[in-house]
């Protein structure tokens, strides 16, 4: 497998890498891309120390931002800054290995709880994204997700154990503010609904000669319930808002959560999962921390019931198991139409 990482720095793009005109976002650049004074919202959790005034206040926000972005910022989140940086070192003292250290870790087999590839672009055509990534199982840190860890480099394990425990803790807390700013029990998301083991994608982006034919990766939805992303200070990441894209531009010390369809279809649609993408630039390396809230593979996933007016708001998705949900999106290319018009109820 021919790993961007360990490849030496390109003076041009290959042409494996050359996405066709109409899959480019340089291109749109100019006129696709929301205007500098539409950022994303920021959300200050105040370390979780809040009243419950406040705790209402920071559950409508986020409820207000979802229905608006699909995605927000969080800053004094809990999750300290040391253990944030200590695992970003060690995961990118793994792409910094050399080749054959990495290359028992190689694989494009989704059933591996752990492994190493550079990508093709979800049309499963040959063309590849700029980018090397690690998919793996992160939480809980049960034997059978930590033996398929790496050994190197060392720091590799014990740093990823500690960011793992202070990410979980903050996707349940942010779990339990949009479930009582919906008007939900405040623990209705715990349990199977965020009950799967924890995944994680590392992704990395190197420095691209020519950012204007490339991808990061293409426009796409998340199939889970929640996405809580460390990107550090380089930006790439877009979101779709009002038919245009925007730059989700780093903040120190933040997070970058979005809602994935689980959520969508949980909130009958209140809260939607939002198209993003990323994109490559020509100066500086890329990587990003995505850590994925899953519900259990036997979850029942349907909307609400609370959520759900037979007269004024009829449910929009009918009942399934999260695993049937699995192999629907897989099957539709993680395109988000045709994976969410599978569990769509019809209606005369």
């Amino acid at each position: 497998m021919e790993l961007l990482c360990n490849a030496p720095a390109h003076a041009t793009v290959p042409d494996r890498y050359v996405f066709p005109p109409e899959k480019r976002a340089a291109l749109q650049l100019d006129n696709d891309l929301t205007p500098d004074d539409i950022t994303l919202p920021i959300i200050d959790l105040h370390h979780g120390a809040l009243s419950d005034d406040r705790r209402n206040q920071v559950a409508a926000e986020i409820i207000a931002a979802g229905k608006e972005f699909g995605f927000f910022q969080v800053v004094n989140h809990g999750v300290e800054e040391d253990a944030v940086q200590a695992f970003r070192d060690a995961a990118a003292g793994f792409f910094a290995l050399p080749a054959k250290e990495k290359l028992p870790y190689c694989s494009y087999d989704m059933s591996k709880r752990f492994r190493l590839a550079t990508s093709t672009s979800y049309d499963r055509g040959e063309t590849r994204y700029w980018r090397d990534y690690v998919k793996f199982r992160c939480y809980p840190a049960s034997d059978d997700n930590v033996r398929c860890w790496p050994s190197k480099p060392a720091s590799f394990a014990p740093r990823l154990v500690e960011y793992c425990e202070a990410v979980h803790v903050l996707a349940q807390t942010l779990l339990g503010l949009i479930a009582e700013g919906l008007g939900l029990d405040a623990r209705f998301f715990a349990g199977d609904l965020s009950g799967g083991d924890t995944h994680m994608s590392v992704n990395y982006y190197p420095p691209c000669p020519d950012p204007s034919v490339t991808m990061g990766l293409l426009a796409h939805c998340d199939r889970h319930l929640l996405t809580l992303l460390s990107q550090a200070d380089v930006a790439g990441l877009q979101a779709r808002h009002g038919g245009r894209w925007l730059l989700v531009r780093p903040i120190q010390g933040s997070f970058v959560v979005n809602f994935g369809h689980q959520m969508e279809i949980v909130t009958n649609g209140v809260l939607a999962s939002v198209e993003h993408r990323a994109v490559t630039n020509s100066t500086a390396a890329r990587m990003s921390v995505a850590t994925h809230v899953h519900p259990t593979d036997g979850c029942v996933i349907r909307p609400a019931p609370e959520l759900v007016d037979e007269a004024e708001n009829p449910a929009k998705y009918r009942e399934f198991l999260f695993s049937e949900f699995m192999e629907a999106y897989d099957a539709a290319d993680a395109s988000r139409d045709d994976v969410l018009n599978s569990f769509k109820i019809r209606r005369g």
